[in-house]
Parts: structure tokens; C-alpha cells; sequence
């Protein structure tokens, strides 16, 4: 392992001036809105504020394969939430997500406007008002396990080794093995589980499976962090399988384009606000 000059914390930690990395310019030690901004409302009960990263393209699937269902109820508008720009800290955005991270979901279908923010409760959410995509009984805790293993599984992969890998201003042996070897860890906890299933949790597609695709699904295929030649991701032959088939479902498709401003222009709608909008 390589030698660096070791770091002495002090005794009281104070923000540092410049912290680099690409998402220096956002990162804050206090929560709460920095400047005044209404959020957009479109024409449907579902109001969603995201963006298409792997958490909010977990939401854009959801929201797709209900419709795909033909559950035209869960129609929705969708605008985006420039992170880079600090979307998230306006006061609109705030009012929904205190946490200021995407995705963040009004619903007006009720008499009372809902706010639900964290896409594992937004997943939920939308499963039980439309009574599918979740089972019941056993099934049920099988798959919210999975979801809650995705929650608090993610963060090592995003913040832990996608930031040390992808976004740190330098490069350090230590953190960069730290946290491959817990992605490969997740990894082969995800193939055994899918050598004997179809999806995540047998043989019925779930919002355990809208939840994992995002991340691990996208990062066997090669589109995240451009890591799958490092992570060997080859070796993983189950969730390759089930990551290229989740790839295959229209909604899904359409899901991943919801809110997306960056690549080719065919894979972008930053706007979501009927079906048609895909044409």
C-alpha cells in the first residue's frame, strides 16, 4: 500500500474552504433553503422533482410500469432538479424534501397534498396506493428487506467508492480498496440471491427490483462510474443476466429518459408530462 502523508484531525472540525471534487461546489456542513424559488405544477395529481440518477430513475421505472399497466391514474409530470446548479436547496424544493436531495414526490390525489421524499418511501408509497408490485405476507417482508438492502447498501457503492473511483479530486490506495471490496462483497450477495430467481426476490418483478436496477443493474452493464472492467464485473454472470433483462422492459426505458439533461439527445427528456412525450 502506498504511503501518504497521514491527516491529524482537529480537535474541532470547521469546514474547509475548498473541499475539490466535482460536487465541491454544493457540499455544506447546515441543511435549509439558500434562496427562494416556486416549484413548476403540471396538470396531474403526481408531481415529481428528481433526476435521472440511480435514485430517481428508480421512481421514473415505478411511475412508467404502472401506466404500462394501464393504471392511467399514476399519470405524472416530472421537472428536473439541477443538483450542479443548487435546484435543490431552493425554498420550494426544501418544503418537500428538508433533506434537499431528489427524488421528492407531491401527491395531490387526495384531499390533502402528500409530500414524500426518499425513493424507498416513495416506491412503498406508490405500491400500496396502487396495490401492486408488492406482495403480500411473506412475500411482502422479502421484498421490503431487499428494498432496505438497496438503501442502505447504495451509499457505499455512491458515496463510498463512486466518489473515491470517479469524483475525487485525488486518487488514495486506501478508501479506493475499502470500498470495492464492499461493492464486490454487495455484488456476490446479489448473484447467489438471483442464481436460483428471476428477479431480486423470486419469480415476481418488484420495487425491490426498481430499487437495485439503478445501481447495481446499470453498473454490470457499464454505465456507471465506467467501473466494470475494475470491478470484473463479468463474474457476476446472475446479475448480468437479470441486470440485461430489466434493461429490455419498455418501461424501464422510458424510465431512465425522465429527467435526464446529459448524453445523446435520443436519451434525454428533461420535462416529463404525458406519453407522448416520448414520441
Amino acid at each position: 500500500m502506498s504511503n501518504t502523508s497521514e491527516y491529524v484531525p482537529a480537535k474541532v472540525w470547521q469546514s474547509p474552504e475548498e473541499s475539490g471534487g466535482q460536487f465541491a461546489n454544493i457540499n455544506r456542513p447546515v441543511s435549509g433553503a439558500t434562496h427562494d424559488k416556486v416549484l413548476p405544477k403540471g396538470q396531474h395529481p403526481f408531481q415529481l422533482h428528481s433526476l435521472a440518477t440511480p435514485n430517481g430513475v428508480k421512481v421514473t421505472i415505478m411511475f412508467e410500469e404502472l401506466i404500462e399497466q394501464g393504471i392511467t391514474a399514476a399519470e405524472y409530470d416530472a421537472y428536473p432538479i439541477n443538483i450542479m446548479e443548487g435546484d435543490q436547496f431552493s425554498s420550494g424544493f426544501v418544503d418537500i424534501n428538508p433533506n434537499s436531495k431528489i427524488p421528492a414526490l407531491i401527491d395531490n390525489s387526495s384531499d390533502k397534498p402528500i409530500r414524500i421524499f426518499e425513493s424507498g418511501a416513495i416506491l412503498i408509497h406508490l405500491a400500496e396506493k396502487f396495490d401492486v408490485f408488492l406482495p403480500k405476507g411473506a412475500e411482502k417482508a422479502e421484498v421490503l428487506s431487499w428494498l432496505f438492502w438497496q438503501m442502505g447498501s447504495a451509499p457505499f457503492l455512491g458515496g463510498g467508492f463512486g466518489h473515491f473511483y470517479a469524483y475525487a479530486p485525488e486518487k488514495f490506495e486506501y478508501p479506493i480498496n475499502r470500498y470495492t471490496m464492499e461493492v464486490k462483497r454487495q455484488l456476490d450477495v446479489l448473484d447467489k440471491q438471483l442464481a436460483n430467481n428471476t428477479y431480486i426476490c423470486g419469480e415476481e418483478y418488484t420495487i425491490a427490483d426498481m430499487a437495485i436496477w439503478p445501481w447495481y443493474g446499470v453498473l454490470v452493464l457499464g454505465g456507471l462510474y465506467s467501473a466494470a472492467e475494475f470491478l470484473d464485473v463479468k463474474t457476476y454472470k446472475n446479475v448480468t443476466r437479470w441486470a440485461e433483462s430489466i434493461a429490455q422492459r419498455p418501461a424501464v426505458q422510458r424510465g431512465k429518459k425522465v429527467n435526464c439533461t446529459w448524453g445523446e439527445p435520443e436519451d434525454q427528456l428533461a420535462e416529463r408530462h404525458s406519453q407522448k412525450d416520448f414520441s
